[in-house]
């Protein structure tokens, strides 16, 4: 599932940051779990989790084991959406024209 598109228009590791989090919203995910899912170097993830907090689209939650990222509710689809993946024309036109 994918962050609700008026949260898309951000930088690409904020953008993909909150995909995976939303993937997981009941349980988290931790910051290894997350620079797994998004495969970014830890300072560009870090910088993602920094803005993405200050701007209060993410919640952190600790306990005595390990601290756990979630996302706000407000970036939560009410339902599942069956938008088609981004494509590009390349890939558009792919799939139309025969070779």
């Amino acid at each position: 599932m994918k962050a609700k598109r008026e949260y898309r228009n951000r930088a690409q590791t904020e953008v993909a940051v909150l995909d995976a989090l939303v993937d997981r919203a009941e349980e988290g995910m931790t910051v290894f779990e997350l620079r797994a899912a998004v495969e970014v170097d830890i300072d560009e993830l870090e910088e993602a989790l920094g803005t993405l907090k200050a701007d209060d689209l993410i919640v952190a939650e600790s306990d005595v084991d390990e601290t756990v990222i979630k996302p706000d509710e407000r970036v939560v689809p009410d339902a599942p959406t069956e938008e088609e993946p981004d494509q590009s024309i390349g890939e558009w036109l792919r799939e139309r024209i025969p070779f």
